[in-house]
């Protein structure tokens, strides 16, 4: 788990708005993963979320990493944000698990299910990656992030995806395996947030859980509604 993470005492998450792939799985065999546009309903939910961010920043200047994957970058894009940030960068290591080739609808339906009773954590999609995998650059990225300098904004927004933003906080928490497989995606569009305190990083509220983990282990901290910030 990152220790420190000194220039940086806020980060927001957030997942991309609906997309193509979110509401036609079949969409997947027709058109790569990263190229998946928003669904007409996915930009307006951006539109609607640029206004909830601005008011949680309070005009406070932030440093922005996306997903490169069309589906994050059109939605950073509709929140209209671009006064607020004072960086902007595209980030590789936040992007979708690789699902490998998925051009053939019923190999896809037998990943899933295979990725389903082997675990979303350790199972290596074909071609593609594990949530393993995923864990590993999501660490490089919070270490590099840790060592951004004196320079970088205090609070960071990342545009990302479900699977890569539980990951991020699993990593962030130290959470077991176990736990992060029980954990849902947050839905399109919507927002989490770390507060870094004396105590070390806290979250603003949990992930729903489709069960409870099998170790007994638990989401958390969580942060204590505070003051706006200024």
């Amino acid at each position: 788990m990152p220790e420190g993470l000194d220039t940086c005492v806020r980060i927001i998450l957030l997942r991309h708005a609906e997309s193509l792939g979110n509401v036609d799985e079949l969409a997947y065999t027709r058109i790569p993963d990263h190229a998946l546009p928003l669904t007409e309903a996915g930009r307006e939910q951006a539109r609607q979320a640029g206004p909830v961010l601005k008011d949680l920043l309070n005009g406070e200047r932030i440093a922005v990493y996306v997903s490169p994957y069309l589906r994050t970058k059109e939605t950073l894009r509709l929140l209209d944000l671009d006064g607020a940030c004072e960086r902007i960068v595209p980030e590789p290591r936040l992007r979708e698990q690789d699902w490998g080739n998925l051009q053939d609808p019923l190999d896809q339906e037998v990943q899933k299910q295979r990725r389903h009773e082997f675990g979303h954590f350790f199972y290596r999609l074909p071609f593609g990656e594990s949530g393993a995998d995923v864990d590993d650059r999501v660490a490089a990225f919070l270490s590099e992030l840790n060592s951004a300098g004196d320079g970088h904004p205090e609070t960071t927004l990342i545009v990302s995806h479900g699977l890569t933003i539980r990951l991020l906080c699993r990593r962030l928490f130290g959470w077991s395996v176990e736990l992060f497989e029980s954990l849902s995606n947050p839905d399109t569009c919507e927002v989490r947030v770390l507060e870094r305190t004396d105590a070390g990083w806290a979250l603003d509220r949990p992930f729903e859980q489709w069960r409870e983990s099998p170790d007994g282990e638990v989401q958390g901290p969580f942060a204590q509604p505070g003051p706006v910030r200024e």
